[in-house]
């Protein structure tokens, strides 16, 4: 488990971190989200002692990572793939890795196997592509066969079926009682693997729940409703304080009545339904709904031709 109480860190004037309190539960995948500058990078390095906190405690398995004796036996981390010397083979790089953290040189064959990089073990490790250098990264994460996981952008440059393989992994690996944390950018990517849900803005913590609970508490229910009688029927929920907007030319969205309720004003007013269904909310829109006052780079849209 890891445990953040009070985390604080400040660079100057600037608060990358402010008393962040969290903790990061086995048996589960939990995603680490916020926008651009929010403090997650700060975050996890400081879990992992490369950055020391201004104040504030964080532990792994109730220790300080710089009281580990061997640090790939307790966790395994991918914060940078490019974090290699490229003249050195992918074997011997997790062979250097190995005999560092007195592991035995079984592992660093079992682990190129099990990111599929055996093919390639002899090769430098500068040729790779990013792809590759991902799955370095993953065997080097898994070398020690640790009971927890950090993984920052764990798919960047992963191909459809990389994706898929690593979402299983995380899955796997949490099934196996070990902690995963996770740090990614891509929504849907997180709503696919992630179990729960720790977010940030601006250095605090903004959500602490499950996947689901996030979505449900950061958006609104919309339902769509198909029928040949669009503009009596928008008229009836709108007197009843519907908010309702044409989708296509049959069919409406509509927010603050329930589908029980538009059921029974259709009944009742006479009105034919062809389709009543729930449209829920994606992980995404919920997180931008959420942070939208935490980002701190706004980019414009850039203007069409002649406007």
């Amino acid at each position: 488990m890891i445990e953040a109480a009070g985390l604080t860190k400040r660079y100057g004037d600037r608060l990358a971190v402010d008393n962040l309190s969290f903790s990061v539960k086995p048996g589960q995948v939990t995603g680490f989200l916020g926008p651009n500058g929010a403090g997650k990078s700060t975050t996890m390095r400081m879990i992992l002692g490369l950055d020391a906190p201004t104040s504030g405690t964080v532990t792994i398995g109730g220790r300080p990572f710089d009281k580990v004796a061997y640090p790939l036996r307790e966790v395994g981390a991918l914060l940078d793939a490019k974090a290699v010397h490229g003249g050195r083979s992918a074997y011997n790089h997790l062979l250097c890795l190995a005999q560092t953290n007195n592991l035995p040189k079984r592992r660093v064959d079992e682990a190129l196997a099990l990111v599929g990089l055996s093919a390639v073990a002899k090769k430098r490790s500068k040729g790779f592509s990013l792809g590759m250098g991902q799955r370095l990264g993953i065997a080097a994460a898994l070398l020690g066969d640790p009971k927890v996981l950090m993984f920052d952008e764990p798919v960047n440059g992963l191909d459809p079926e990389g994706i898929l393989w690593i979402r299983n992994l995380m899955k796997a690996l949490a099934a196996e009682g070990r902690t995963v944390f996770v740090s990614s950018h891509l929504m849907s990517e997180m709503e696919a693997t992630a179990d729960h849900l720790i977010v940030i803005g601006r250095g605090k913590l903004v959500a602490d729940c499950t996947v689901q609970e996030f979505i449900d508490n950061n958006s609104e229910l919309s339902i769509r409703i198909k029928t040949p009688e669009l503009a009596k029927l928008s008229a009836v929920l709108s007197d009843k304080g519907g908010s309702v907007q044409a989708d296509g030319e049959e069919a409406l969205l509509v927010t603050k009545l329930g589908m029980t309720e538009i059921g029974d004003l259709a009944f009742d007013n006479q009105i034919r339904i062809h389709e009543l269904s729930p449209i829920q909310a994606s992980l995404e829109q919920a997180f931008m709904e959420l942070t939208k006052d935490s980002v701190e780079y706004h980019a414009a849209v850039p203007a069409g031709k002649g406007a």
